[in-house]
C-alpha cells in the first residue's frame, strides 16, 4: 500500500523537514518502497534461528603486540593544569 501524499507530509513534519512540492511524490515512493521491503523481510522464518552477537561470533581477533609506544607526559601534563591533587584533575563540581 503507497503512502499518501499527506502520511508524507506528516513523516517530513516530524522530521523537521521541509519538501518541495514536486518532492512528495518522489518520497512517496520511496518510503513505499522501504516499507515493502520490511514487510517482505518480516516475512521471513526466523522462529529456530538463534540471535549472533556479529555474524563473525565464532572468529577471534588477531590481536596486536601489548607494548607502550607512548611515553608518559602526566607530570607536563598537570604542571599545565590549573588544578591538581595526587595525580588526579580537580574540577569544580557541576552538580549539587
Amino acid at each position: 500500500m503507497p503512502l499518501q501524499r499527506h502520511e508524507v507530509e506528516k513523516i517530513a513534519h516530524l522530521a523537521r523537514l521541509s519538501l518541495a512540492e514536486q518532492e512528495i511524490p518522489f518520497y512517496a515512493s520511496n518510503l513505499s518502497n522501504i516499507l515493502k521491503l520490511v514487510a517482505e523481510i518480516n516475512k521471513a522464518e526466523t522462529d529456530h534461528i538463534l540471535p549472533l552477537a556479529h555474524p563473525l561470533e565464532d572468529l577471534t581477533q588477531r590481536l596486536r603486540e601489548d607494548k607502550v609506544t607512548e611515553v608518559d607526559q602526566r607530570e607536563l601534563f598537570q604542571s599545565i593544569a590549573p588544578l591538581t591533587e595526587a595525580g588526579l584533575y580537580l574540577v569544580p563540581k557541576v552538580i549539587e
